[in-house]
Order: structure tokens, then C-alpha cells, then sequence
């Protein structure tokens, strides 16, 4: 089964989407986007499930995902939300959305915070603790910045199961290599984490190509084997840079190198094992 793995969906009237304004570089996706606008591009690709993934840093847009998820007759089967993992409340928190079986992990925007060690403040390790307990996951939004501390988070709470989000979103339009390089390789070699391959034609050049993305690609690969990379479109965010389209012949071709039973992992497999998807 074909698994996309990092699906957004919004509604403007929420007003919970604290980065998403209509400024010129946002304003082609500064609209709804519902499950029917994204069903097309997954009967061209050949897809029969998605993970919805949170936009919005808040609890209320959690239930709103879930709610879209139970209505979806079967395609979205799950969901990765959102909770203050450094409140006091965030165990309860957790617990309480947990008991949907459509949430299968949060996603703290740690892209976003001032802090780039937020991740490993003390107040936040009893929400960590609580994601372990509840077999919940972690997808880590973080740029090239957040990596070193997500490293020494990833140690210290070793049962975590944490995916790291758009391969930690290397600056490829820069052609810039160090630190991203030996930061995630890093990750791979020391902790169990897996990595998404999504995300990136947002972060190449304008007018991007295949070779631009290849030797980023390549070193995922290379440090986290075709076991624990997982594909994602990040639509609709992805259309600011190329369809659906663009992106799933992209994908095919850099990973054509690959057997057939490691593709078939990358798109789906793997999915449905790190989120345990029914």
C-alpha cells in the first residue's frame, strides 16, 4: 500500500495558522485545502492512504484533524497533531487525545521556537516520557539549527520512536552542506530515528531539478538505509514549488537505483510500520 506520509489540510476561518499570511510567497496556498483538493493527486500517484500532519499549534486543531480523519471513509489512517509538550498538563493532554486511535504522534514546531534547544528543556521530559508510554510518536520539524540538540534529546529518551521531519530541511537553493551533513548522519548512526524524505523541492532553487536534490537524497540513504526513510508530499505546502506530480517523478527517479522491496518500504511500508497504521 502507497502511504503518503505528510499531508496538510486547513481551514482559513480557524485563525490557529500563525505562519500562514498572504504574502507573496504564501499566498498561492493561502486558502482552504480539504481532502477532496488532494484526492486527485493521490488516484494519478497510485495512493490509498495519508498521514494528516498538524499546521497549527494547537489542541483545537488536533481534534479538527481527527474529525476530517474519521470522515475521510478510510483514506487518512493517521493523524500527527499537536500539544504543549512543556505544560504541566501536556501528559493529561496527551492521554486524552490518545484515546482516538487516529493519533498516532505529535509534532512540536520546533522550527519555529526562539530556543533552539526547546526540545531538551527539563519541563518538556515528562511529555517525552508520556509519548513513550502511550506508543505515541514524534515528528521533528527542524531545520539544520535544531539537530544537535534534537541529537542529545534523542539519547537521553532512547524509546522515543521519532521521525525527523523533510530531512531536517537542508538549505539546498544555497548549495549549503555543513553542518546539515554530519548532524543528521549523526542522528542515523547513534539513535533509532527515522527520517522523512519530503520537503525538500520547497528548500531548493527555483526552477529545481532532480540532480539539485540527489546528493541530499543520496545521504539520507546512505545514513539512515532505505528502512527508515519515509516519502511525503507536504502538500499542499509543496505546490509553492513544483505539483504533486513533480514531486512523485522526482521521488521515483532518485530512488530508482533502489530494489523494488526497498521502494515499496520508502513509500508505504515504512510508513505503516513507524506509525503502526492499520
Amino acid at each position: 500500500m502507497r502511504v503518503d506520509a505528510h499531508v496538510h489540510v486547513w481551514r482559513l476561518a480557524r485563525s490557529d495558522y500563525g505562519w500562514l499570511a498572504p504574502t507573496a510567497k504564501l499566498a498561492p496556498i493561502y486558502r482552504d485545502f480539504d481532502l477532496d483538493d488532494v484526492r486527485p493527486c493521490l488516484r494519478g500517484a497510485g495512493g490509498r492512504a495519508i498521514v494528516l500532519v498538524q499546521a497549527a499549534p494547537t489542541v483545537g486543531e488536533t481534534r479538527f484533524l481527527l474529525d476530517t480523519a474519521r470522515g475521510s471513509g478510510g483514506l487518512v489512517r493517521g493523524v500527527v497533531g499537536w500539544a504543549d509538550l512543556a505544560s504541566p498538563e501536556a501528559p493529561d493532554t496527551l492521554g486524552e487525545l490518545s484515546a482516538d486511535p487516529l493519533l498516532r504522534g505529535v509534532r512540536p514546531m520546533l522550527q519555529d521556537l526562539d530556543d533552539p534547544r526547546w526540545i531538551t528543556r527539563v519541563q518538556v521530559a515528562p511529555a517525552l516520557r508520556a509519548l513513550s508510554r502511550l506508543d505515541l510518536r514524534l515528528d521533528a520539524l527542524v531545520t539544520p539549527r535544531e539537530l544537535p540538540a534534537l541529537l542529545e534529546m534523542l539519547r537521553q529518551h532512547s524509546d522515543l520512536t521519532v521521525v525527523v521531519d523533510h530531512c531536517a530541511k537542508p538549505d539546498i537553493a544555497h548549495t549549503l552542506w555543513q553542518p546539515w551533513a554530519d548532524d543528521i548522519a549523526a542522528i542515523a548512526a547513534t539513535t533509532s530515528a527515522y527520517c522523512k524524505l519530503s520537503g525538500l523541492v520547497t528548500e531548493a532553487r527555483r526552477g529545481w531539478t532532480v540532480e539539485d536534490l540527489r546528493p541530499y537524497v543520496e545521504h539520507v540513504l546512505a545514513s539512515f538505509g532505505t528502512d527508515r526513510v519515509i516519502w511525503g508530499s507536504d502538500w499542499p505546502v509543496l505546490t509553492l514549488a513544483g505539483s504533486y506530480a513533480d514531486w512523485l517523478a522526482a521521488s521515483e527517479a532518485l530512488l530508482g537505483g533502489l530494489s523494488q522491496c526497498e521502494r515499496e518500504g520508502i513509500f508505504g511500508g515504512n510508513a505503516q510500520r513507524f506509525y503502526g497504521l492499520e
